[in-house]
């Protein structure tokens, strides 16, 4: 009887080895986050850096306890459904979306894997992302900027900046969020203001030269660019391009515009909101349930103002303002 129990004892021996390695193997476990990349190169760093930089101070160090997937959907609007749908297979802990667009898209293409959006100037609610911000629901929480609600203070901003406009012309793309924005929140700012606003719709890439002619015709003294979907935001550089060629003073809801040498930018601090995103991964990964993490609202604004592009359009832009700004380009 002494005997046959060696082999039992062999067998507990092997089973105990066998379960220690399995929980060493499953403890180092790296989680994997999905990214999404939507814009240029340029921009896209800077914004994969803070979260990275964010994620280091929570603890998490990329190659040793945290890993990226990058995909980058190179501006085209089919590629992001494509790109999704591998970082479903990879099977991601988590994907991180810029935009509304992105943010859709990833929600049809997984039910289950928690989707971390940030960037948004859409309401969210609206666009049926989430059931609402306090409990979001599903599988989808994150950082929205609303940037529309924002429309009448930069409209002021620009009328500060330029006291002289009178007319501005206002280019959108008829999405959910800009219709809204265009339809109802511009006119009541501008009576307000005293300021005349036509809207000029684009709707694909081929209205442009349109638009332009006809905006030209009506002779604003300033332009204003909510934000939009994808068609204008990849064509950004030409709408810079014709408010520089008409030397209008102009003023964006998307930062990316300055950058490439709009005027004037008012709106969410960006980079604040993609620290933010570490927040949401290191929730999640922690256990917390995307439906029962609160969408948060920008809790920081930035005036951006190119004055490159200033002198170049003629403008000399009040010392009063330029003050206020929190970024000067120069």
């Amino acid at each position: 009887m002494k005997r046959a129990a060696v082999p039992s004892i062999l067998v507990v021996v092997i089973l105990l080895a066998v379960g220690v390695i399995a929980e060493a193997q499953q403890a180092k476990k790296v989680p994997r986050i999905g990214y999404l990349s939507a814009a240029d190169p340029t921009r896209e760093s800077a914004r994969s850096e803070a979260i990275r930089l964010a994620l280091r101070e929570l603890g998490y160090i990329e190659g040793q306890n945290i890993a990226f997937e990058y995909r980058d959907a190179e501006r085209k609007r089919d590629r992001a459904s494509e790109l999704l749908a591998e970082l479903v297979r990879l099977k991601v802990d988590i994907i991180v979306v810029p935009g509304t667009g992105q943010a859709r898209a990833a929600k049809n293409a997984t039910k289950t894997i928690p989707i971390v959006m940030t960037g948004l100037g859409a309401d969210p609610v609206e666009e049926g992302l989430i059931e609402s911000l306090a409990r979001p629901g599903g599988n989808v929480t994150g950082v929205t900027n609303l940037g529309r609600e924002l429309g009448g203070k930069r409209l002021e901003l620009l009328k500060e900046a330029v006291p002289k406009v009178a007319r501005v012309a206002v280019l959108y793309e008829p999405v959910a969020g800009s219709v809204r924005e265009v339809k109802e929140l511009l006119p009541v700012a501008a009576r307000a203001l005293e300021l005349t606003i036509q809207p000029w719709e684009v709707r694909a890439a081929d209205d442009f030269e349109r638009v332009f002619a006809a905006i030209s015709k009506w002779r604003p003294d300033g332009l204003y660019v909510p934000a939009a979907g994808q068609v204008m935001r990849i064509d950004q550089k030409r709408i810079v391009g014709f408010a520089l060629k008409g030397r209008l003073p102009s003023m964006y809801s998307l930062r990316g515009y300055v950058d490439a040498g709009g005027l004037m930018y008012y709106g969410a601090d960006l980079a604040d909101s993609y620290r933010r995103v570490a927040f949401y991964v290191d929730k999640i990964l922690k256990g917390a349930k995307p439906a029962d993490l609160p969408v948060e609202q920008p809790k920081k604004f930035e005036l951006v103002i190119n004055l490159k592009t200033a002198k170049q359009i003629g403008l000399t832009i009040p010392q009063r303002v330029l003050g206020r700004a929190d970024k000067v380009i120069r």
